[in-house]
């Protein structure tokens, strides 16, 4: 008998929620990373998740759960599923390390008989070409020997309605018995598995929700800059929009995108589509129009400046939430960064406000912190609103503030109010 039911590789905001979950569903569960910081924080009970509490960890901790760097204890496991980030490097290329330094670990430890998931968002083929040759210098065959799937990640953090329970799961097996065994799996702590014919098809499902989402935000982000010249109020066109029963959904634009996944799964596809020796026009030009937001919400801002006879450079700003989506502590990608890099290099005066960030920095320069919502607006001459954390006085805001160019749509526009 193997000592765990299930070994998560990779303890972020992926595989902490899946671990939880399998820990629930009664099954005995190890968590294996390499920063040791993170598994001394899990052993002591402290999350570092949005999405999961101290009390959870608490819970998880007492019905067995423990974190550890030790990669053995993947050869007592019968599920491994590999939860580690799948970056772009700096040329926007997939930097599939952390995948391949995750894979090697498992090919190390791997038994005959266990099942190996890879849940990372990648590029169509990773499973069948990178992982598997590398799970196969164990001198086990895949399908044969052991099993192995690709079942992509569909974790939204902060969301209070859908969480890896109630989110249907698509698996693709590299054979079709490897692709039963994980539904199996997953079915024992997740209501609805979505299989389909292969890897592929997995790895392209993700792909194409996140594409989907950063074209179309990249449809609504460029009608927002020809809207303003035009003199028409795009947030109450999209509402009437969106009173569409069918055929339209509605998306908002913003100050840029921000996560891990908008701004690079559609890379991951791009990518992918070059090797075949054309680009994929409507990502590339979505990726443009996305990464031109942040400069062109600084314009807006030394605009409404202007117009009000100030420069921007002494000007005292205001950023209202650095994360990159709601009520959440979670920065990665966010638009705020480069909208803060590009007032800093124009001279404005810089703080933010944001409950669930303690401490922020801009390229290595920390941006101080206004602790009180009412007196940051009240001595800024522009409050900029990126982004719309519940805990935010939108109403005080409104009223209080000189100067106010609201990303989100969420104010009312007046004398000191622009949207975006």
């Amino acid at each position: 008998m193997t000592d765990f039911d299930l070994a998560v590789i990779g303890l972020g905001y992926v595989g902490m929620p899946l671990a939880k979950e399998a820990v629930a569903a009664g099954l005995r569960v190890v968590g294996v990373d390499v920063d040791p910081r993170k598994i001394d924080a899990l052993n002591a009970g402290q999350s570092y998740i949005d999405d999961l509490t101290d009390a959870d960890l608490e819970h998880m901790l007492a019905n067995g759960f423990r974190a550890t760097a030790d990669e053995s204890v993947l050869a007592t496991s019968d599920t491994i599923v590999i939860c580690v980030p799948t970056p772009l490097d700096e040329d926007h290329r997939p930097d599939l390390s952390a995948v391949e330094g995750a894979t090697k670990s498992v090919a190390r430890n791997l038994q005959k008989g266990a099942l190996v998931v890879l849940e990372s968002t990648t590029y169509p083929g990773t499973t069948d070409g990178v992982a598997r040759p590398l799970l196969e210098t164990s001198g086990l065959v895949a399908g044969v020997d052991f099993q192995l799937a690709f079942s992509p990640e569909r974790i939204d953090p902060g969301n209070p309605k859908y969480g890896l329970r109630n989110t249907p799961k698509v698996v693709g097996g590299f054979t079709d018995t490897c692709r039963d065994r994980a539904a199996a799996f997953y079915g024992q702590f997740i209501e609805q598995i979505v299989p389909v014919s292969g890897t592929r098809e997995a790895e392209m499902a993700k792909l194409l929700e996140n594409t989907y989402r950063h074209v179309n935000i990249a449809l609504v982000n460029e009608m927002a800059i020809f809207c303003d010249e035009l003199g028409v109020d795009l947030w109450e066109a999209i509402e009437a929009a969106a009173t569409k029963p069918f055929g339209f959904q509605k998306f908002l634009p913003g100050p840029g995108v921000g996560g891990h996944c908008i701004p690079v799964d559609p890379g991951y596809l791009s990518y992918t589509v070059r090797k075949l020796g054309y680009p994929f026009r409507f990502v590339e030009l979505a990726q443009e129009i996305n990464e031109r937001m942040p400069s062109y919400v600084v314009n807006r801002v030394q605009r409404l400046l202007n117009r009000h006879k100030k420069a921007v450079n002494g000007s005292k700003v205001v950023l209202l939430g650095v994360t990159y989506k709601p009520d959440i502590a979670d920065e990665r990608e966010t638009p705020a960064l480069p909208v803060a890099r590009a007032l800093l290099e124009l001279g404005a005066e810089l703080t933010f406000v944001d409950p669930h960030v303690k401490k922020w920095s801009v390229d290595g320069t920390e941006v101080p912190r206004e602790e009180d919502l009412a007196e940051a607006v009240v001595n800024a001459d522009v409050t900029l609103l990126l982004q719309q954390h519940a805990a935010f006085d939108l109403d005080m805001v409104e009223e209080m503030a000189r100067l106010v160019l609201d990303t989100r749509g969420v104010l009312a526009e007046g004398e000191r109010v622009e949207r975006l």
